[in-house]
């Protein structure tokens, strides 16, 4: 039996503490999402007449169905690309003991260390005569190289740490390289995996400064950049901004709902390799 103490009476404090410093402002979200542009009273009062009408004019308003539909299609072609790219990379850097891996390691962690925006102005000028801008594909050939280097990282120091013995057994038993990493190395990157593609998914999807310098002047736009199309110079609706930026969520909070237990397991394991 086990008794009830101070401590897990000030872990229950601290516990409750956090949980309301982290659900505050998604009430101030919701509250002001649901709140009629007439009701100019404090953001933390509670809305007494909510609507949903907010939600109807921010998605005509802000053209956030193309908006959408373009986001999601940036985020899951270029996390797609970025963990494969990445686990089949870090596998040899991982494995293979020599000068050269070492030394391409290095420079993939140079990318981690050098700002993007030293090459904004020549990669602006790659796209253009590529004839990228413009096009969500433009974001996702760059995310697909910006986000490389720091999942090359994370697969590399998880490998570091996985036995080699079921890959030796593997090779003994006349599997190749490729074979090996398929059928047995990338069942145990599981963990990482979904930390990875977690972490990617957060930094593409809420991006604004990319999507706003390589598809400005055209219709096509992120969930981020319709979003800020809301603020004006003289006016702006604060109500459709929140709305908006709940529909931004939605998505997301989605995906999470429905893989919570394998992102809860695989962000913990991969925490820990």
């Amino acid at each position: 039996m086990i008794r009830y103490r101070r401590r897990t009476l000030a872990l229950e404090l601290a516990m409750i503490a956090a949980a309301l410093v982290v659900g505050f402002p998604v009430y101030v979200l919701v509250n002001l999402a649901v709140r009629p542009a007439s009701d100019t009273s404090s953001p933390i009062s509670p809305t007494t007449s909510p609507t949903l009408a907010n939600f109807t004019q921010a998605w005509q308003q802000g053209a956030l169905g193309g908006a959408l539909v373009n986001s999601v299609l940036v985020t899951v072609c270029s996390v797609v690309i970025v963990l494969a790219v990445s686990s089949l990379a870090a596998y040899p850097l991982a494995r293979v003991a020599a000068r050269w891996s070492r030394g391409t390691y290095l420079t993939f962690l140079l990318g981690l260390v050098l700002p993007f925006q030293l090459a904004a102005l020549p990669l602006y000028q790659t796209m253009r005569d590529m004839g990228l801008l413009g096009t969500p594909w433009a974001l996702v050939l760059f995310y697909s190289g910006l986000q490389v280097p720091f999942t090359v990282f994370l697969y590399v120091g998880f490998l570091r740490a996985l036995p080699r013995d079921f890959e030796d057994a593997a090779l003994i038993d006349g599997c190749t390289s490729l074979q090996g990493f398929r059928y047995i190395v990338l069942p145990m990157l599981k963990p990482i995996t979904v930390t990875a593609l977690v972490l990617n998914t957060v930094a593409i999807w809420n991006d604004f400064f990319t999507p706003l310098l390589y598809l400005s002047g055209s219709a096509q736009q992120t969930m981020p950049v319709s979003i800020a199309g809301f603020v004006g110079q003289y006016v702006t609706d604060w109500n459709l901004i929140f709305a908006a930026l709940v529909i931004s969520i939605l998505p997301v909070l989605l995906v999470y709902f429905l893989l919570q237990r394998s992102i809860i397991n695989g962000f913990a394991g991969g925490l820990r390799g």
